[in-house]
């Protein structure tokens, strides 16, 4: 199932890079963040509400609680510097560099969570970097 939620997710992300270029014409990167932010805090909310899952709050731990704030640190600083980029550049070159994140956190996974290397998995990830630093460069 997981694979299917991959895909949504990369479908969805495209489609923001898209949407957010043409939203973003003419106003600054860190409104724009906002107006986002409050968009999906909503729709996150109202997931977990009509889901009932609000009675899951009570069993969130300390450590819950530090890494998911953590976690939402790292996510807004991530929103804010990519409606930077969108603001000044062009989606088909900022979206694949901001892709660059999905070989960091494979790197990061193998390292941090101890997760298994797998070479087909290596080299993607590898295959990610390279096109990266083709944009780049």
């Amino acid at each position: 199932m997981w694979k299917y939620y991959a895909i949504l997710s990369a479908f969805f992300a495209a489609a923001t890079a898209i949407l957010a270029k043409i939203g973003i014409k003419g106003v600054n990167g860190n409104l724009a963040t906002a107006i986002r932010t409050i968009v999906i805090l909503f729709i996150a909310w109202g997931i977990v509400l009509a889901t009932g899952e609000i009675s899951q709050l009570k069993t969130l731990s300390k450590n819950n609680l530090i890494f998911l704030g953590l976690s939402g640190v790292a996510t807004g600083l991530s929103w804010i510097f990519y409606f930077k980029a969108l603001e000044t550049g062009n989606v088909s070159k900022v979206a694949p560099i901001d892709k660059l994140s999905v070989a960091i956190a494979m790197g990061l996974a193998f390292l941090i969570l101890k997760e298994p290397i797998e070479v087909k998995t290596l080299i993607g990830g590898l295959m990610i970097v390279a096109g990266s630093l083709v944009i780049l460069l």
